[in-house]
């Protein structure tokens, strides 16, 4: 069993791939919105160690996944921030005895 922890790179790319399958280093460029190189740097580490392996050929290259043994360990985070409502604000009037109402 593999220990990945929650809300890293490493994460969000082996959740894609479980999702969708064939994909290429673009897809998931732009499924991540970041630059090619960090996903490049991400994949080489996960290949380093494993989990999966990139398929280079003339025009684009494909990540597969070797295992599918994971355990996302770590809390999980939640990606929108909510909002709380609070009660209407009482405004408070100010002494008029100010210069401009002399």
């Amino acid at each position: 069993m593999i220990e990945i922890k929650c809300g890293t790179m490493e994460e969000k790319i082996i959740k894609i791939l479980q999702k969708k399958y064939p994909i290429t280093i673009e897809q998931m460029k732009g499924e991540l919105k970041v630059s090619r190189a960090i996903i490049e740097r991400e994949l080489k580490k996960l290949q380093a160690r494993g989990i999966l392996i990139l398929e280079p050929l003339p025009d684009r290259t494909f990540i597969r996944l070797l295992r599918n043994d994971f355990r996302f360990i770590g809390r999980r985070h939640q990606y929108k921030f909510i909002k709380r409502k609070r009660g209407k604000v009482e405004i408070k009037e100010e002494d008029k005895d100010d210069i401009m109402f002399g």
